[in-house]
């Protein structure tokens, strides 16, 4: 009589089990038509999660193979900015201008004016393209070479014509260009030290060049002729002056680099 109640018991027991078996894999197979159906929908609606997924696995572990291409193609296409093309410009003027100013001997007035619609161009961009760089952000290292290149070799170029036609005394150019040659060397001498700003001084004696030199590529007479070699004067003044103070700013830059290099040694040291 025992194994009877013993079987009985586990009679319900047993199809409790296999009931909640069957109503498993019913839920199951419910759950998978229903994950089934979702499937279809979330082809859409995954897709992007598991295009993120693999975004993010490819970010996170491997870049894209052409990840450096394209980016060396950025920077090389960074250098074809609005300011660089300006600089591009001005050394592409400077054979031009020396053509224009030595066509038929260097004295018609006709090629005189053409050459100094080159030579202004060229100061006008000059005006502007180191504004944008620093504006846009668009500096270069391209742009922080040719940029002062492309500044002396026009101006160079016109002062040298000037003087070989005989309208500008060779020691006025040589003041006026070693002095600029002279200046952008001292810039890189202490360039460890720190960088000398460009001062107010010295803008207004690029642009007292400019219209100097821009007064002599012209033709002029009379009382025009006149005041431009004021102009010059005033220029060669300031060519002067204010190289003289671009020397002292090195030197005090200089010992002030060597003040503080040494402080820091002794702190080290300390």
């Amino acid at each position: 009589m025992t194994g009877v109640p013993a079987s009985a018991a586990g009679g319900p027991s047993q199809a409790g089990a296999a009931g909640n078996a069957a109503g498993s894999l019913g839920a199951s197979r419910a759950g998978s038509s229903k994950a089934g159906g979702s499937k279809v929908g979330g082809s859409k609606a995954g897709g992007p999660s598991a295009t993120g997924a693999e975004s993010g696995g490819q970010d996170g572990a491997k870049p894209p193979r052409g990840g450096k291409i394209a980016a060396a193609a950025v920077n090389q296409a960074s250098v074809w900015n609005v300011a660089n093309l300006l600089t591009m410009l001005r050394l592409v003027l400077v054979p031009a201008f020396v053509a224009l100013m030595l066509a038929d001997g260097g004295y018609d007035p006709a090629w005189r004016s053409l050459a100094w619609a080159a030579f202004a161009i060229a100061m006008i961009t000059d005006l502007f393209d180191g504004h944008l760089a620093r504006t846009y952000n668009l500096v270069t290292d391209f742009g922080k070479i040719a940029d002062p290149i492309a500044d002396k070799a026009i101006m160079g170029a016109a002062l040298i014509c000037l003087s070989a036609l005989g309208d500008l005394p060779w020691w006025v150019t040589i003041v006026i260009l070693g002095r600029e040659l002279g200046i952008t060397l001292l810039r890189f001498i202490v360039i460890r030290y720190g960088v000398i700003p460009a001062s107010r001084g010295g803008k207004l004696k690029t642009l007292t060049q400019g219209v100097a030199v821009g007064m002599y590529i012209l033709a002029l007479t009379g009382w025009l002729a006149t005041l431009r070699w004021w102009v010059m004067a005033a220029a060669v003044v300031l060519t002067v002056v204010t190289g003289l103070d671009y020397v002292r700013q090195a030197i005090v830059l200089r010992r002030q680099g060597i003040a503080e290099r040494k402080a820091a040694l002794e702190e080290t040291e300390a």
